[in-house]
C-alpha cells in the first residue's frame, strides 16, 4: 500500500544489478555510501521507475550518512530507533553494555549484562509511561486496532508486553545472529549478522537471474488479487489484518473473500498478531461453494509448528503468530 516500501525494493533491485558487491554492502549493510548522489544519479537511477526515481531524487542523501545517521535511522521507525540510541549514548550511557551484549558469547552472557547493566536503565517509570502513549507506538508501526488487540488479550496491556518481549530477546535468544535487533541499536549490520540477501554469496545468486523474478505491485491484497489471473500457492499476509479489525471490517471480509477465490486448494497462509488470539480472522464470513461460511472452516491451522517457530522470532515483537493450509 505504501509506494515508498516499493521505491525503497526498486532501489534494491536496481542496485543488485548495477552495484559491485562492497558497494552494495555499503548502502544496504552499513546504510551510507561516499558521493551517494553521482552513484545515484549515473548507475541506479536510471534503472528504476518513474515513480522510484520520483521518490529517490528527494531522498537519496538518506544514505549520505550525513551527520553519522546511517540510512537505517531514517524515516518515522528509523527516527524512532535514532532517538533511543541518543537515549543510551546521552542519557543512559550505556553504549559499552549494548555493544557487550551484542558480542556476548552466550545467552547466559547476555542474561548477566542485561540483569546488571541493561534492565536498571531500560524501565524506569518514564520509559513505561512512553511505551503506553499511543504516539509513541504510532513511530513504530503500531496502529490503534493492533494495540486494542494486545490489550484485550495480554495481562499488564501494552507497555508490559513490550518489556516482556524485549527481555526475551535480551535474555533467551541468542544475539549473535539477530540482525533485526542490531540494526537497531547500531544503525547498521555485520557482514556475519545480516539479512541473507545482503551475503556476498546469494548477491551473486540474485545477480544471475534471481532478481529478475521479483516484481512490484502498489496495491492493497484484495486489489493484487482480483488483478491477477494465476492462482496462488503462497500467502504472507504480515500483521496488516489488524489494521482492518476494527472499524474497517468490511475491507477485512473482501480481502479473505480475494484469498479464498484466488487460492490453490493447497495454499499456505502466514500471519501475525499482536494479540494472543486472532478470533476476528476466523470469523470472517466469506461464500464458498455456493454458501456463506466462516474462514475458520475453511482453515487447517498448523499450531504445534507455528508456536515453536514463534518462540524463536529473534524480532519477537508479537504475541502470536499463525500458519494455515486451505481445507478445501
Amino acid at each position: 500500500m505504501n509506494p515508498a516500501q516499493n521505491s525503497l525494493l526498486e532501489l534494491k533491485l536496481a542496485a543488485i544489478r548495477e552495484l559491485e558487491y562492497d558497494d552494495f554492502f555499503s548502502m544496504f549493510g552499513r546504510g551510507r555510501i561516499s558521493k551517494v548522489r553521482g552513484l545515484y544519479a549515473g548507475t541506479l537511477r536510471p534503472a528504476m521507475s518513474p515513480g522510484a526515481r520520483e521518490y529517490w531524487d528527494r531522498h537519496i542523501d538518506f544514505f549520505s550518512g550525513e551527520r553519522r545517521r546511517s540510512f537505517y535511522f531514517r524515516g518515522s521507525s528509523g527516527w524512532f530507533a535514532w532517538l533511543v540510541n541518543r537515549y543510551i549514548d546521552r542519557v543512559a550511557r550505556a553504549r559499552d553494555s549494548i555493544e557487550a551484549i551484542l558480542h556476548a558469547g552466550s545467552i547466559e552472557e547476555q542474561q548477566s549484562i542485561y540483569e546488571s547493566q541493561l534492565r536498571p536503565i531500560f524501565w524506569t517509570k518514564f520509559v513505561r509511561w512512553l511505551l503506553g502513549r499511543d504516539a509513541t507506538l504510532s513511530l513504530v508501526g503500531v496502529p490503534r486496532p493492533q494495540r486494542e488487540q494486545v490489550e484485550k488479550s495480554y495481562v499488564g496491556g501494552i507497555a508490559k508486553f513490550v518489556e516482556d518481549s524485549i527481555e526475551t530477546v535480551f535474555t533467551r535468544l541468542s544475539l549473535q545472529d539477530n540482525y533485526f535487533w542490531r540494526v537497531c541499536l547500531t544503525g547498521e549490520y555485520s557482514p556475519t549478522c545480516c539479512p541473507v540477501y545482503l551475503r556476498a554469496d546469494n548477491f551473486q545468486r540474485l545477480r544471475g537471474g534471481l532478481v529478475d523474478r521479483v516484481s512490484t505491485h502498489t496495491a492493497s491484497v484484495t486489489q493484487f488479487l482480483t488483478q491477477q489471473s494465476p492462482l496462488i500457492s503462497r500467502f504472507v499476509l504480515l500483521d496488516h489484518m489488524e489494521w482492518l479489525s476494527t472499524s474497517r471490517q468490511p475491507a477485512l471480509a473482501q480481502e479473505w473473500q480475494a484469498i479464498v477465490d484466488h487460492a490453490t486448494p493447497d495454499a499456505r497462509i502466514l500471519w501475525r498478531s499482536g494479540g494472543l488470539l486472532t478470533d476476528f480472522v476466523d470469523r470472517v464470513r466469506v461464500l464458498h461453494d455456493g454458501r456463506e461460511r466462516e474462514v475458520a472452516e475453511l482453515l487447517r491451522y498448523q499450531r504445534g509448528l507455528a508456536d515453536d517457530l514463534h518462540a524463536r522470532d529473534r524480532v519477537h515483537s508479537y504475541g502470536s503468530f499463525h500458519i494455515a493450509h486451505m481445507a478445501t
